[in-house]
């Protein structure tokens, strides 16, 4: 423990081979710098002592990096518990989010638009699963710029209670029988509040566990805050499958779907829990700390308690982190076309083939497993390696099992599309594991929820929200499944530049 505590106070890019010597091993951090100032440890059996007046505070590109900082890590104990509670509150609210999508393949098509041909009906469906993405990035700005003024943990608690209250109230929505055109209007509205409250939800409960993490674990435990989707996908699907189990499918139909929105109740009980049990993040609170020091300019070595606070962090994002929140969109991209491909088209197109509707959802369950255990395999392995060295092999991949993947899909016979599942499960954990870790180290403290959550949900409104729709007008249009092969060609492409253009800040203690 002494040895670590050395380490994280250090830089948190030194050696752990010792706490009695411990050089740095990563100069790159420190490229492009006149002088840097460096702490020196003492040497002494058992313990040690920082010999340090003040923190150095240096700024590249924007990103504060602290050197000879004391640390304010978190025991063990505590980053564990922090990391279960970024895994639950991402899951149950990605739950809640997801849960929409799958009721929109199987049943609003025709509990919300039963007037309209099947097609028509199903397209309309997607649509309105679409729009709840245009507010994401409204979330993400909203939620972003007060979690930088106001703390990680009060806009995530905000976040996960929205979340809760919309989707248990789509739960207990009337249908078209019932109020007539009312019942879309008031679903779409729901679902408007949904894409607010989980554009607001993932740069809380990433930065949650990142800024709670040391450096040279920051990809491992930030994959907790990333394995909440695909479990959110396992959960939603497995209650449906249930549900479909267990009810006729009038019953379904008519009152069954709504289970699994009514459940989520359990979400507004767990943000009241984190709001209770969980203390905001080292590197806000160091913020709050140094709000009144000065911010140092652009390569300038200045000393500091702690980075300063800015009064807009969402226009100081914009004005010094363009480019990342860019990029950063950029490597969100694919992994948003593909994976809303693989939970939402596919289970409605595959149908179209003959499977039956609880097949394709229990291969969509075990491919989003194969992602659940990928994603800290890979992310940990950039802790060691670095974030691109994982990444753009990831991209790689995905590009080329983008055609092999709907071949496979399309045969309809359970083997073969089980083999296309797996494939994009491995390779969507292999590219979203390092994300959260990459997009912490990509900004600084006092912009970091805001550059990060538009930056994403920027992606996510591009690649996410309307995939399934582009997906099936492309089919509809063109007659062959190809073409929504080639969509996803495009988008990994896409992701695959913006990855080799971001510069890396693997390892550094950036705050």
């Amino acid at each position: 423990m002494h040895a670590v505590a050395l380490v994280d106070v250090a830089i948190r890019t030194t050696s752990l081979t010792s706490a009695r010597n411990v050089p740095f091993r990563d100069n790159r951090a420190l490229s492009g710098l006149s002088s840097v100032a460096v702490t020196r440890f003492g040497d002494g059996a058992g313990s040690a002592q920082v010999m340090r007046p003040e923190s150095v505070v240096t700024v590249v590109d924007g990103i504060e990096s602290r050197h000879g900082a004391e640390t304010d890590a978190p025991p063990e104990r505590t980053l564990r518990r922090v990391a279960g509670a970024a895994l639950t509150a991402s899951t149950l609210e990605w739950y809640d989010f997801y849960i929409y999508g799958t009721a929109a393949a199987l049943v609003f098509n025709t509990v919300f638009f039963p007037t309209a041909s099947p097609v028509v009906g199903l397209l309309a469906s997607f649509a309105t699963f679409g729009v709840g993405f245009l507010f994401r990035p409204v979330g993400g700005i909203v939620f972003g710029h007060y979690g930088d003024r106001v703390g990680r943990k009060k806009l995530l608690v905000i976040a996960m209670l929205m979340m809760g209250a919309a989707t248990t109230l789509i739960g207990l929505l009337p249908t078209y029988a019932t109020i007539g055109i009312a019942a879309p209007i008031l679903l779409v509205v729901l679902r408007c509040v949904q894409g607010l409250a989980i554009g607001g939800q993932y740069g809380g409960a990433m930065l949650l566990v990142t800024e709670n993490a040391p450096a040279h674990r920051r990809g491992f435990y930030g994959s907790f805050a990333q394995m909440g989707p695909s479990l959110a996908v396992i959960l939603s699907n497995i209650t449906f499958l249930v549900l479909i189990a267990a009810l006729p499918a009038d019953d379904f139909a008519s009152w069954g779907w709504r289970v699994p929105f009514l459940l989520s109740v359990i979400v507004i009980a767990l943000g009241l829990w984190i709001q209770l049990r969980i203390e905001d993040t080292p590197d806000f609170r160091r913020l709050n700390e140094g709000s009144g020091a000065g911010r140092p300019t652009e390569k300038q070595t200045a000393t500091a308690s702690g980075p300063a606070r800015s009064r807009s962090p969402l226009v100081e994002a914009l004005r010094t982190h363009p480019m990342q929140i860019l990029q950063a969109g950029g490597m969100i991209l694919v992994i948003q076309v593909y994976y809303y491909i693989l939970i939402v088209f596919m289970v409605s197109y595959v149908g179209t083939l003959g499977v039956d509707r609880s097949t394709i959802l229990t291969i969509v369950l075990i491919s989003s497993g194969a992602t659940v255990l990928t994603i800290p395999m890979f992310a940990g392995l950039s802790d060691r390696i670095g974030r691109k060295r994982v990444l753009v092999p990831a991209a790689v991949a995905t590009l080329v099992s983008a055609f092999p993947f709907f071949w496979l899909m399309e045969s309809a016979t359970v083997p073969t599309m089980l083999s296309g599942a797996l494939i994009a499960g491995v390779v969507l954990g292999a590219l979203y594991g390092p994300m959260a870790a990459f997009f912490t180290e990509m900004f600084a403290t006092g912009v970091r929820y805001s550059g990060a959550s538009v930056g994403y949900q920027l992606g996510a409104v591009v690649g996410g929200g309307f995939s399934p729709l582009i997906a099936a007008s492309l089919l509809a249009w063109t007659g062959t499944i190809n073409a929504v092969a080639g969509f996803v060609a495009v988008a990994a492409l896409l992701t695959l530049l913006a990855i080799v253009s971001t510069r890396e800040h693997y390892r550094v203690d950036r705050r």
